[in-house]
């Protein structure tokens, strides 16, 4: 699909979604309130379609704790409150992205995007990557759906994500680039809700 006609066709579709799932929304940004009241979104700063910088959102998983929130803490589940762990076992802490699909910011499916600390570490495969626009879910997600529990396991998470679960990621990402087509995304999107059901 060319990309014009892509970008269209699912900035269309994901204002349909937000107008068709509106109140499961509501009722996720209720639950998130009541079960640890604060804001019911988290924006981060990541690196999308071309290099440029955007917000991504998600539903708020974690407890707040500004001491923390400079720092990198993979595998650290502590912080995550308990509608936080029902959101993310069923994926629902992504639903708000389909608003950067509506801004043009994101694809339903493309390569997950990173933040600057990580693409600045192999940037000249982000930079051939980031060609299009990163996206909710990809080969990469499913494979990685466990991540979590992999870096809770290391004995350096950091350094594992950087070594072994990036490297592997970016492969992923440029096989996943290289056979691109409409067919390859519709089995994506079937292998994603399978993988959500599964958990």
């Amino acid at each position: 699909m060319p990309g014009r006609i892509r970008l269209i066709t699912e900035r269309v579709l994901a204002g349909a979604l937000l107008v068709l799932l509106g109140p499961i929304l509501l009722l996720i940004m209720v639950a998130i309130w009541v079960d640890d009241s604060g804001p019911v979104f988290f924006a981060q700063s990541r690196v999308g379609f071309q290099g440029r910088e955007f917000l991504i959102l998600k539903f708020r998983s974690m407890r707040e704790d500004p001491a923390l929130e400079s720092g990198f803490n993979p595998g650290d589940i502590r912080r995550v409150t308990r509608v936080g762990c029902l959101l993310r076992n069923w994926k629902l802490d992504e639903l708000p992205q389909l608003i950067n699909v509506l801004k043009g910011e994101m694809s339903f499916i493309g390569p997950r995007p990173e933040v600057r600390r990580w693409v600045d570490e192999y940037p000249d495969i982000w930079a051939e990557i980031l060609a299009v626009r990163p996206g909710i879910t990809d080969p990469a997600a499913i494979e990685f759906r466990n991540e979590e529990d992999l870096l809770r396991r290391a004995e350096d998470p950091n350094a594992y994500y950087r070594d072994v679960i990036l490297p592997r990621k970016l492969s992923i990402y440029r096989q996943y680039l290289a056979n691109r087509s409409l067919k390859s995304d519709l089995i994506v999107i079937l292998r994603t809700f399978r993988s959500v059901l599964n958990r």
